[in-house]
């Protein structure tokens, strides 16, 4: 589950809606009468739509009735809609609104523990029999879940139940049993449709261990596994993970057959699977001298079940895939078998404030298992980076940082590599591939999956506060000869000056270089008018932010910093002073002149 979103109308409940976000792991929405939230809300009833649709928990502090007016029109499938909780705002009251059994009805028992309040819990299986037989525990999964509600109805009405399998959960409930039931609850892992006033959970007991060609067809495999299950009699609903070898953590067609059944992908190391050669079936020298075990499926399945599991299917071939499925005699948590691929998330999380931060990027940033940036960089997430490993990183010393956070993601962590503005401008993004293509880092972090999430970049931020002065062509340039020679910066500054681009010069200035910003001016002076506008903008979405503009001629480098964007205009760029006494900056398009537009003809 993502964080949850705790939404506050008014100041006199911020108080517990941050105690909420610090106890569920949370942020803070807040309206613009709440000073200190950690995400301003506009349009409440437009947010919170927002919310529910990108599934995101919602705790409100606010009158259900609102709630429900609000979500009502986005009500559809009860099976697909986040937890949504409406919460009074002295916290009196509790009360699971939506998704009672996503989570919801966890989250308000959680809630009401903390409040000393007890959660209105109100779905008639958890209060009469103690249990959600529409949503089994981790480790189960229900097959005809429509069924649930009729079956329910009979057992409310005062039918009996027996329970076929095994399933403690279903035992320790307050469900009615008796050997002549009506209503069946079965367990099992056969392959096979449930009968009437039957609910058939799928206990998820079984192992998929893959192996793979380099650059086998993701069809074939997905085909290979289906056919192993379909021959063995087995459920597909009762997979817990696909298993393979390390070297395969980057394989497609091992990733394609877990999404194909929604489970996790989990390795293990050559030597962990060779402790299972006195248990394979099929051991095979050629596979030893490849990769060091005797055997990449079954090997990787038995691991995968523990010694107490056993092959029930030993390996099938098919042109370039292998697979066997072992079988656990209790659940497996995949979390606890081998080592997941891990990922990295290079984001760019814009100049900070929460506001200007993507969805995506939040979203990357709650599934990250550790955090790794510059320390300002980190703070700036707030709450978000709570309960996350961070590891922060002094300013420069880029590429010590990027190694760090490639081989922690080698390890099977989430990691967030976190930029200012935008990963791919100036920023950490184009280091990683660079890394990647030459090749000098371990063979487990060339294998980590990578994804890029853009965030507002500073020449953005500035051309916003200040109104379009990127209108029309611009380029950016940075000013630091550390990694690029000042000759080459001349030259691109030149070029663009004749080119009679807008320029967004990153880097202007630092302690020991002073002289660069003003020899771009100067050469800038050679080609557009003096009057030509320029923005200096310094700690943009920050405390102690400042945006002015000045003309070309007047730009004095003393007034600019290490923390300051500085945008020229073109020779097109314009300015001027509204009513209420703002400046904008814009450079025209030329859509006034337009044919047609009617405008400036």
């Amino acid at each position: 589950m993502s964080a949850p979103a705790i939404l506050c109308l008014g100041p006199a409940a911020l108080p517990l809606a941050r105690r909420l976000a610090d106890h569920l792991g949370g942020e803070v929405h807040g309206t613009a009468r709440v000073s200190g939230a950690d995400v301003t809300v506009a349009d409440t009833g437009a947010h919170l739509r927002d919310l529910f649709a990108e599934g995101r928990p919602i705790v409100a502090l606010m009158a259900t009735g609102a709630l429900i007016r609000i979500l009502a029109p986005l009500l559809a499938d009860k099976r697909a809609e986040p937890p949504v909780l409406a919460i009074a705002e002295d916290g009196s009251a509790v009360v699971p609104f939506l998704g009672g059994h996503h989570g919801a009805n966890d989250l308000a028992r959680r809630i009401g523990a903390l409040l000393g309040t007890p959660a209105a819990v109100t779905t008639a299986g958890d209060l009469r029999f103690g249990v959600a037989l529409d949503d089994p525990p981790a480790g189960f999964a229900l097959q005809n879940s429509e069924d649930a509600k009729p079956v329910m109805a009979e057992l409310l009405a005062g039918e009996y139940a027996w329970v076929e399998g095994e399933a403690d959960w279903l035992m320790a409930s307050a469900i009615p049993l008796s050997d002549d039931g009506r209503v069946t609850l079965r367990v099992s892992d056969v392959a096979g449709e449930p009968g009437p006033l039957e609910l058939l959970y799928r206990p998820q007991t079984l192992v998929l261990g893959l192996g793979a060609e380099r650059g086998a067809p993701p069809a074939e495999a997905i085909a290979l596994a289906e056919e192993a299950l379909t021959q063995a009699g087995l459920s597909p609903l009762s997979v817990a993970c696909v298993a393979s070898l390390d070297l395969k953590a980057d394989e497609p067609a091992v990733h394609a057959v877990a999404a194909r059944f929604q489970v996790p992908a989990r390795f293990f190391d050559a030597a962990r699977l060779e402790c299972e050669a006195p248990r394979l079936a099929n051991p095979s020298e050629v596979v030893f001298r490849e990769t060091g075990c005797h055997g990449v499926a079954e090997g990787a399945a038995l691991a995968a079940v523990g010694e107490e599991g056993a092959l029930v299917l030993p390996k099938r071939k098919s042109a370039r895939a292998t697979v066997a499925i072992a079988k656990a005699p209790r659940p497996v948590d995949p979390e606890t078998v081998g080592r997941a691929r891990g990922r990295l998330f290079v984001v760019g999380i814009g100049p900070g404030a929460a506001h200007w931060r993507s969805p995506e990027v939040s979203r990357m940033v709650g599934e990250a298992t550790d955090l790794v940036g510059y320390s300002l960089y980190l703070d700036l997430l707030g709450p978000l980076a709570k309960g996350k490993a961070r590891h922060d990183f002094d300013l420069g010393a880029e590429e010590a940082r990027v190694r760090f956070a490639m081989e922690l993601a080698a390890k099977g962590r989430d990691v967030a590599l976190v930029c200012s503005g935008d990963a791919g401008i100036y920023a950490m993004a184009t280091l990683v591939f660079e890394l990647m293509e030459r090749g000098d880092i371990t063979d487990g972090a060339r294998r980590i999956a990578v994804e890029v999430s853009p965030g507002i970049s500073a020449l953005q931020a500035a051309a916003a506060r200040v109104g379009a002065p990127l209108g029309h062509d611009f380029c950016t340039i940075s000013l630091s000869d550390l990694l690029t020679p000042w000759e080459d910066i001349q030259r691109r500054v030149r070029a663009a000056a004749e080119g009679d681009f807008v320029i967004a010069f990153y880097n202007p200035v630092s302690r020991r270089r002073r002289t660069q910003l003003a020899f771009a001016r100067d050469v800038l002076l050679q080609h557009r008018p003096a009057q030509t506008p320029v923005v200096i903008a310094a700690n943009l979405g920050r405390e102690g932010e400042s945006v002015r503009v000045v003309e070309l001629a007047a730009l004095d480098v003393d007034e600019v910093d290490m923390l300051t964007v500085v945008i020229v205009g073109s020779s097109n760029t314009r300015s001027f002073t509204s009513g209420e006494g703002r400046t904008f900056a814009y450079t025209p398009r030329g859509y006034a002149a337009k044919p047609g537009t009617g405008i400036g003809s």
